[in-house]
């Protein structure tokens, strides 16, 4: 029988989804404006495209590139999603779900949700350019924290962070957050599902799964995300991505960026905390 605990709880929580989703709807538009603009300087550069494109074929056809041609037709072509993630990733060290050197002098802490299709255009957006310029070169690292907001059902996002999480027992949770986001699906279309967390799985490099899956039922990995959530709770996050910033093993400072494509308020931030 629900108690009138329980309904408060439903009711804050799907509160909080819905306030989440108007944020989402605000950033998307916002970052579909920004997409425009860009769009309108790309295409005065089409033309030229054009027509490099025009000569590579012509070498093609001609032979020149049969070389190239046999290896991108090959059955050993690997996945350019696994690729691109291992090129952002790779070499970085990682510990359970921070990336970077545990000296880093800055650390970022970030709130998201795997569902969360704003998440995702941060993690296309500004988020590569913090990783290559400042987590790879020893200045940051970033703490992944689960937060509640884009996914319909508790049960799921308990699921889906935790398959996250368990990947971080190998040293290996950003890869599966990456390849997460790179192939996020529709928005509340029940697109997790076991198969497709465990295909995930599959594509990160040298991940043992079958210790992946034992770790799955680790109950201190569910724990951590209550946690997480309680924390965000005390920023006063209610959406994601949402972030926290500061001196490594010092305080850490609520953070709102100005855009989640534009790295540049970011790497202010960062600036600011490694020279305090």
């Amino acid at each position: 029988m629900s108690t009138v605990e329980d309904d408060e709880q439903d009711l804050t929580r799907k509160q909080r989804r819905e306030q989440a989703r108007a944020q989402r709807r605000e950033m998307e538009q916002a970052a579909l404006d920004a997409a425009k603009r860009r769009n309108r300087l790309i295409q005065l550069g089409i033309v030229a495209a054009v027509v490099v494109v025009g000569v590579v074929a012509i070498v093609i056809a001609t032979g020149g590139g049969s070389k190239s041609h046999r290896l991108s037709t090959s059955k050993n072509e690997t996945n350019p999603t696994v690729n691109a993630v291992s090129r952002l990733i790779g070499g970085i060290p990682q510990s359970g779900n921070t990336l970077g050197r545990h000296n880093a002098p800055v650390t970022m802490q970030y709130f998201g949700d795997l569902e969360c299709p704003v998440c995702k255009s941060f993690d296309e957006g500004a988020l590569p350019t913090l990783i290559q310029s400042y987590v790879r070169a020893g200045t940051l690292r970033i703490e992944f924290r689960s937060l509640e907001t884009a996914t319909r059902e508790p049960e799921t996002f308990r699921t889906q962070q935790v398959a996250a999480l368990a990947a971080g027992k190998q040293n290996k949770m950003w890869q599966y957050i990456e390849l997460f986001y790179h192939q996020q699906g529709v928005e509340d279309s029940g697109y997790v599902t076991e198969s497709y967390l465990r295909e995930l799985a599959r594509q990160v490099p040298g991940l043992d799964l079958n210790a992946w899956e034992a770790a799955r039922s680790d109950a201190a990995l569910a724990s951590s995300i209550t946690t997480d959530a309680q924390a965000a709770n005390n920023s006063g996050f209610t959406g994601t991505p949402s972030f926290l910033i500061g001196k490594t093993g010092g305080e850490l400072h609520k953070f709102e960026a100005a855009s989640l494509s534009d790295p540049s308020s970011f790497v202010a931030a960062i600036e600011k905390w490694r020279k305090s």
